[in-house]
């Protein structure tokens, strides 16, 4: 049988099988990439955890090497909770999912043993504007937080600040990206009293 490669029959056929094709094809490669995706994530978590924890490692295998010798893992009422001793004290971190101004932003948050100070934080996905609020990735902003005092639970990202204590609780917003740097604001205050919580602080 022959057809007409102008007919809509023709077309719509071809559309079909064409379609199909593409979808084995995609469905193959996901299959056979699935499991490397999976690893993937799991380093980019391992790594996060450290770099919160303020664990060095020089690259990936010792960076999971050292992960799976010195940090704790668990589940807790549905949140993973991860705990190290880092130059003698007992610190703990905590997986973060909060909403950015595009999307998701999910990363770890780690803090002293009585949950007083921020210890540091890591990101592991945003959506945020690239050169405004994806600078939440930079480690400038990310070192402003390492050591900073929780006060009433949260640390405010603030546009005025211009103070270099880790005393009062506060560290520099983003130029251009005030919305952005409020989320992970929120984000400390919604996962600080979580962590007490967990963790068994008052």
């Amino acid at each position: 049988m022959k057809f007409d490669r102008d007919s809509k029959v023709y077309t719509i056929i071809f559309t079909f099988v064409s379609s199909f094709l593409f979808l084995i094809i995609l469905s193959g490669l996901n299959i056979l990439t699935a499991q490397q995706v999976k690893k993937n994530q799991q380093l980019f978590t391992i790594r996060a955890v450290l770099n919160a924890m303020g664990i060095s490692y020089t690259n990936d295998e010792e960076a999971i090497k050292i992960f799976n010798s010195q940090v704790r893992s668990e589940e807790k009422d549905s949140y993973r909770i991860f705990s190290a001793n880092v130059n003698g004290e007992k610190v703990y971190a905590i997986l973060f999912t909060g909403s950015g101004l595009w999307g998701n932003i999910s990363g770890v948050l780690a803090v002293n043993n009585d949950v007083s100070r921020i210890v540091g934080i890591d990101f592991i996905s945003q959506n945020e504007t690239p050169g405004l609020g994806g600078r939440i990735e930079e480690d400038w902003f990310k070192s402003q937080f390492r050591n900073e005092l929780i006060i009433n639970d949260k640390v405010i990202v603030s546009t005025t600040k211009v103070s270099d204590s880790k005393d009062d609780g506060q560290v520099d917003a983003i130029t251009g990206a005030t919305l952005t740097s409020k989320s992970i604001e929120k984000i400390i205050a919604v996962y600080v009293p979580i962590i007490k919580e967990l963790v068994g602080v008052k």
